[in-house]
């Protein structure tokens, strides 16, 4: 129980990392942790129309499943949120979505920032 709970804070620290990595390249956060169609999306970010359902994946360095983690039926899923989120945001030229791979590093976190992974 205490392993999951870490790991739970880990992912929520990791979540907070990103953010705060993408608010800085200019992106704008409209939600976090964003639940539809039985989905969750961990954040969705605007930056000039350009509009991106982010899943945040977080593993310790060296993981050897790395990005597997995310594989189609999780990215089914989230296009089935973001297609829920859609019907109420107009406001963009492109959606698409991007996964944020996240692993510890000696100054913080090394953030890997990977649009469109399907």
């Amino acid at each position: 129980m205490a392993d999951r709970r870490e790991s739970n804070r880990a992912g929520l620290n990791a979540e907070k990392a990103v953010e705060a990595f993408l608010r800085g390249q200019g992106w704008t956060i409209l939600a976090h942790r964003w639940i539809g169609a039985g989905a969750e999306v961990d954040l969705i970010v605007v930056k000039n129309r350009m509009l991106r359902f982010v899943e945040v994946k977080y593993r310790q360095k060296h993981d050897p499943v790395g990005l597997e983690c995310v594989d189609g039926r999780k990215l089914k899923r989230i296009e089935r949120a973001s297609e829920v989120f859609l019907q109420g945001f107009q406001d963009f030229d492109e959606a698409c979505i991007a996964v944020a791979y996240v692993t510890p590093s000696p100054t913080g976190w090394h953030i890997e920032f990977l649009d469109d992974p399907s």
